[in-house]
Parts: C-alpha cells; structure tokens; sequence
C-alpha cells in the first residue's frame, strides 16, 4: 500500500495493500527530506477556508479533495500497472461532522485516467481497495461482504458475485477481510467467498500467492495457539506458538511466514519459518530491539518482501529490514521523513509521511516516499498530471 502528499485528515489507516509499481507508473523526483507539496502559498487562515469548503460541499471535486487531503490514504496497483489512489479530508475539529473522500485511477504512464469524488461523514468508513488482476478491489466497509465491487483500470464499476459457501482459495486470489468474517476475492470469476476450511478458532488470516492459507488458531481451551497452513481446502501442518507468547500480526508469502509474538502487552520476538512450515524458528531481541517498541502489538508492521526479506517495524515509528531471506541480521532504515506507514510490494518500499490527526498544515516531508533499493534512496511521489 503506498500514500502522497499535502496536508493531513484523519490517522491513516493502514490496508494490508500490496503494491508493485513500475517506473512507467509514477513520476519521482529526487528526494529532498523535509520536502512536501504545499496546499498554497497563501496564509493559514486561507488554507484553513478552503479546506472548510472542500469537506462542506455536497459534491466537491476530485482535485479538490485531493488537494486537501495532501497524502493518500492509500494507493494499489492492477497487473497493468494501473495505479488507484484514495485520499481522506475529515473533519480537524471534532471526529464528528463533514468529511470529503476521494479515488483516482493513475494509468501506466503516470497520467490520470478518471477520478471520483464525493461528501462523506467524518465518522464513516472509508473506502479502502486492493489491487488484482484487471483491476481494483474495494474491501468490505462492514462486517459482511455488502458493498463490495470491482473497478477496470479505466474506472468503470463492476459488480462482484458474493457466495454463500466457501471457496478453497488457489494462486491469484486475494485476502479481502482477515477475520468476522474473513473473505477472499478471485479476479477470474469477480467471487466474494469465505475461505474454505478455516479453523474456527482462527484469529488471524493471511493467504499467500500459491493460495496457501495461514492462520493463527486461538483455542478456547489451554491448549497453545497454533500457526496451521492449508492447501486446497486440506491442512498441511501446524506449528505451536512457543511459550511463554500468545500470537499477534501474521504475514505470509513465496513459502515464508512470519507470526509476531507477544509477552505482556509487547511484541518481544518473532516466529519464522523460510522453507514452507518444515522448519521453523524465533528471533527474540538481538536483530531486532522488541523491547523498545512502545505501540499496539497489533499495529505491528509485518512484511515479507518477494525475495523473502522480513520487514519489520511500528507505525509512526523505527523499521528494521534484513539483510537477506535468512532473515538473521537486520539493518534499521533511514526514512527521509517520519513515516505514518510503511509497507512493501515485491522487493520496493513505500513510506507514507502524513499527520497523525486532522490538521490545516502540511506536516514536513509530507508525501509518498519510495525505496527500490531496501531503503538506501529515496525519492518523492509527484503526480504528472
């Protein structure tokens, strides 16, 4: 998932969003920390007007949504490399009240294909998608599959087919909604189906690009939590979550996976396995210092590069990369800005630099930054046009 920049709404929420992204797709510029778009040269008060009007308008424009919003909320990319982007502008004085949301196509050449506007309430859900073969994806607003649909690289609506029976999910498919209920999406067929097979217990989901599905069973008995992966509808095997920890964030991909693990109200290590679940291990403190993060341990950034590299990090906070898909050694990332998010598709990675909360002002480096060299270099989303 990846983001841009301005001026800042409300907390980004992160998708788990993968995005690869071509040259052709965007154009960057060299990076300048510290550098970020403006809303406008004008005074505080004329950025503070114009951001009022935007939310206030029963049908703003695109370009002004985005405008004020600054950094996206999110972006994905098609197998085309068509990108869509969504942006937010809430309400800064209250999470009640007015709010704006907006979507833009961004086709593979870096210039907008179509975009979409529209008013909305501080307090809503916003859209979210994914990117999939021929298209774009919008996540489940609610707790069911209801007001799901699928958008073509040219913008144009269409619907999805929800099913009430399970589908053992295969290559291509894509996890839409991790848990209550959890909901895969196929390109082939544009079906919305739960995952087949899924022990009842699971508490966390992810489906990897062989349509290999992982899950972190929670029982309700003493028995420990367990990492379980199945194929085709059959469990292939399980791996028990090491005392003293309970399982928290779950990622999985190409054969490798990754469970966080959580002491207390901590994340204070990792279980990893490289090889498909045949063999498995811990990373306690050492690689990574787990006992100086300080966030929700369910807020973790847990990523798997293409090439089998664990990313590791907190939200708003310090990440760690490693070196190589051992995954013994890691090397802490120099950002040029503070980023909100951080997340990766294939072997780049995507920095979102945004406010925190709702707020009239850019805040510095405000913006997409992006590393396709495991974060030695960084350069500045800027939109062609």
């Amino acid at each position: 998932m990846v983001w841009l920049g301005t001026r800042r709404r409300s907390p980004v929420g992160r998708v788990a969003v993968m995005v690869v992204v071509t040259g052709a797709a965007l154009a960057l510029t060299t990076c300048v920390p510290g550098g970020s778009g403006g809303i406008g040269d004008g005074a505080a008060g004329d950025r503070e007007a114009r951001y009022r009007r935007v939310i206030e308008d029963p049908h703003p424009r695109p370009a002004d949504v985005i405008e004020a919003a600054g950094a996206p909320a999110g972006v994905v990319r098609a197998d085309d490399g068509s990108l869509l982007l969504t942006y937010d502008a809430g309400n800064v004085e209250d999470d009640e009240g007015p709010a704006a949301t907006a979507w833009r196509i961004v086709g593979p050449d870096g210039r907008t294909v179509v975009e979409q506007a529209e008013h909305a309430d501080a307090e809503a859900a916003r859209a979210a998608f994914k990117g999939v073969r021929g298209g774009f994806v919008r996540v489940p607003p609610g707790e069911g599959a209801e007001g799901t649909y699928a958008l073509d690289a040219r913008g144009k609506r269409r619907e999805v087919v929800v099913t009430g029976g399970p589908l053992a999910p295969r290559p291509g498919d894509v996890l839409l909604a991790e848990v209550e209920p959890s909901f895969i999406y196929r390109p082939a067929t544009r079906t919305v189906a739960p995952p087949a097979a899924v022990p009842e217990s699971a508490v966390r989901l992810a489906v990897d690009e062989r349509g290999t599905v992982w899950s972190l069973d929670q029982p309700l008995t003493e028995d420990p939590e367990r990492v379980v992966w199945q194929r085709d509808g059959r469990t292939l095997g399980s791996r028990a979550v090491p005392n003293p920890y309970a399982g928290g964030v779950l990622a999985a991909r190409g054969g490798a996976a990754a469970l966080s693990l959580i002491r207390g109200d901590g994340v204070r290590g990792l279980l990893v396995t490289t090889d498909g679940g045949a063999h498995w291990r811990t990373l306690l403190d050492g690689a990574i210092p787990f006992r100086d993060f300080e966030q929700d341990p369910q807020s973790l950034v847990l990523e798997l590069l293409a090439d089998g590299r664990l990313l590791v990090g907190e939200e708003a906070g310090r990440y760690w990369l490693a070196t190589d898909r051992a995954n013994r050694v890691f090397h802490e990332l120099k950002t040029p800005a503070a980023f909100t998010s951080l997340t990766v598709d294939g072997t780049v990675l995507y920095g979102i630099a945004d406010a925190t909360t709702a707020t009239y002002n850019p805040v510095k480096g405000e913006g997409l930054w992006i590393s396709r060299d495991g974060g030695r270099g960084w350069r500045q989303y800027e939109q062609r046009g």
